[in-house]
């Protein structure tokens, strides 16, 4: 392939590029140096990754290796793919945080669960490696075997829950076989409710999975029992799941800043309703994440507004600080209508490989960005690519994904309203849903030229994703062709505003309490209802809250927000206390109550002057009681006591 140097140099004006035709063999010599000298080292070649990595030693600086061959080199545009290069030699300079680990530990106890011979011959086959039970829906027409190798019994699973290591299963029509049986198994009597545990599921029964997204649960290993393949396949899988295993802490969440729900009333439930592994739960007023279950999609990470669920595998930042240095050097090396290509490791990296080594291999402005996984991305990343002078975003995903993909269409569906408010035409976010590579170089062909921003915004962010989305759109905003205020978003997402009835609205402030984030406010010293919209991370407590239910929420955005104060919904005049002149509460509610009492309630007569202790405050209202004796029981009569147990039995023993 081509090496355009000099287009690279430009992309990376601070670093110094070398280029080799044999670097791991004749010239061999040159990567030592570079290594014994010490600092940031990247080496564009991922194939001689092992060699160039055992030739370094225990050198105190990390080494990147990028993969520009089969990404640009090896293209029918490879010629023309030296800002390309640059531009993955950029984005892999940022270095990625440590990430905490999980400890999964398996001592090997495993249970087969079939429906005929296959099952126990997969058993045959681990039970000199595991602590195998194997159990059948039907044991009716099998024959007993001579010696009892592992135990066989009968059952059916009626739910599974759990992880490695500690899977709890429930089972009914459970029952043991005789051993005096001969011909034909004979069976105990069978039981239900009955709880199994184990560390390993391999399921040969050829129903229904026993998990959600059961190809993400880490220990349940799943084969069709009529196809053997497949069948040896799990079986030398599940033989080697024995000891500990470390996997990521994919998701990290902080309780303070869920608004899942307050006071029993639901609010934000985008994490529950996404994750494909039921791994998410409510606690309280927030949610939490079994790390043993994640699979790590991302979905639940992507989809929160308040950063309350944070992505570990890289952090948001740092995945916006790869788009941006990745993008900036394309435009620096001259690269022109970017194309930002997000694919996943074990799916997309494959097909890029075959399309470079079978096909015309990657267009020179298509970017390809690697991913734990696609639906990892959220509105955040999309919205920073723009601005950084991306021109169109597709996400690589399978022909049939492992798992719903719902909340990356939702966020496709809000880029897309954004980026068509601001002016830019066409189909701009998308997926290429594709298992083909050919397949994948036309649809890449097929995009066209699509204009992006003038001139890229460079800006640089770290935090949370909702501080990296807000300013995203800022700069977008500022750098879109037709930029408007107030752009319309479909329901579901993070930003917004509400739409209050103040007809009728009673200032009760239920609402103000209830809003996790500061969005609805009041004010000490009179009866306000204030809303940020800046603030409004459309969880819909206000909403659930409201007792008159006159609150709504309105998806949107308005770029103003951001620089907007405080706007007042509904402002009253307050009640003072007739005795003493303390605010106390709603005028307009207090003159409502007293005229809905007065008159019509016993207590308040018509003319009577104990209508006034309604306007008074909650002191006074006692102080007034007090001096007019007041007995709210006066002339009540007494009330029938109970009839206890003692009371039925006197009667019953005629002593009444």
């Amino acid at each position: 392939m081509r090496l355009d140097a000099a287009a690279i140099q430009r992309g990376c004006p601070n670093c110094e590029i070398k280029s080799f035709r044999h670097l791991c063999g004749a010239e061999l010599d040159h990567f030592r140096s570079a290594a014994a000298a010490g600092g940031a080292l990247t080496v564009a070649c991922t194939q001689q990754a092992a060699q160039f990595t055992e030739e370094a030693g225990e050198r105190p600086d990390a080494i990147s290796f990028v993969n520009i061959r089969e990404t640009a080199g090896w293209s029918r545009d490879g010629a023309r793919a030296g800002a390309k290069m640059a531009a993955l030699l950029a984005s892999a300079s940022i270095p990625a945080p440590d990430y905490p680990l999980v400890t999964l530990s398996s001592e090997g106890v495993v249970l087969i669960y079939g429906r005929d011979e296959a099952a126990i011959e997969a058993g045959r086959l681990l039970a000199d490696h595991l602590d195998v039970t194997v159990m059948l829906k039907q044991l009716d027409e099998m024959m007993p075997s001579a010696a009892t190798v592992f135990p066989i019994v009968k059952g059916t699973i009626r739910s599974a829950r759990g992880h490695f290591g500690a899977f709890e299963l429930a089972i009914d029509d459970y029952a043991r076989p005789r051993p005096s049986s001969r011909n034909r198994f004979v069976l105990d009597a069978p039981r239900s409710g009955v709880t199994s545990r184990c560390d390993i599921v391999l399921d040969l029964s050829g129903g229904m999975p026993l998990f959600p997204a059961h190809e993400l649960r880490d220990g349940y290993l799943r084969a069709d029992p009529n196809d053997p393949a497949a069948v040896l396949r799990a079986v030398l899988t599940a033989r080697d799941l024995v000891g500990s295993f470390d996997k990521p802490k994919y998701v990290d969440v902080t309780p303070a800043l869920c608004a899942h729900s307050r006071s029993k009333r639901t609010g934000c439930h985008r994490c529950l309703d996404l994750c494909p592994t039921g791994a998410i739960t409510p606690v309280g007023d927030h949610v939490a994440i079994d790390p043993n279950i994640c699979a790590g999609c991302g979905q639940c990470a992507a989809a929160c507004p308040t950063g309350a669920a944070s992505y570990a595998l890289p952090p948001a930042d740092t995945q916006l600080q790869r788009i941006r240095a990745m993008l900036l050097t394309y435009h620096e090396a001259g690269g022109t209508n970017a194309v930002l290509l997000f694919h996943d490791s074990p799916h997309g990296t494959p097909l890029i490989d075959a399309l470079a080594r079978h096909g015309d291999g990657l267009p020179a402005n298509v970017l390809p960005f690697a991913v734990n996984e696609i639906t990892q991305l959220g509105l955040e990343a999309v919205v920073g690519a723009f601005a950084y002078g991306v021109s169109a975003v597709r996400f690589l995903l399978r022909a049939k994904p492992r798992h719903d993909v719902t909340g990356l269409s939702q966020t496709i569906a809000m880029a897309e309203a954004i980026l068509g408010g601001l002016g830019f035409e066409g189909h701009r976010v998308t997926t290429i849903e594709t298992d083909d590579p050919d397949a994948l170089g036309e649809q890449l062909a097929a995009i066209g030229m699509l204009a992006a921003v003038a001139a890229p915004a460079t800006f640089k962010t770290v935090g949370k994703r909702r501080d990296l989305l807000r300013f995203g759109l800022s700069e977008l905003h500022r750098l879109a062709p037709k930029p408007v205020d107030v752009i319309a978003l479909p329901q579901g997402a993070p930003v917004g505003a509400i739409s209050v009835d103040t007809s009728g609205c009673t200032l009760c402030l239920s609402c103000v309490s209830a809003c996790p984030t500061g969005a609805l406010r009041d004010d000490p010293e009179r009866p306000v209802l204030k809303f940020v919209e800046d603030a409004c991370v459309q969880c819909g407590l206000c909403q659930s809250t409201c007792p008159e239910k006159v609150i709504s929420l309105k998806p949107q955005i308005d770029f103003r927000a951001a620089r907007a104060s405080a706007v007042i919904i509904k402002e009253e005049e307050p009640a003072l206390c007739v005795r003493c002149g303390t605010a106390f509460g709603v005028k307009s509610t207090i003159d409502r109550i007293a005229a809905k009492l007065e008159g019509r309630h016993w207590m308040y007569p018509a003319g009577d002057k104990r209508i006034a202790a309604l306007r008074m405050c909650a002191d006074c209202r006692v102080i007034v009681m007090s001096e007019q004796q007041f007995d709210p029981f006066k002339g009540v009569p007494e009330r029938t006591p109970p009839r206890t147990t003692d009371d039925y039995l006197r009667q019953r023993d005629g002593k009444d």
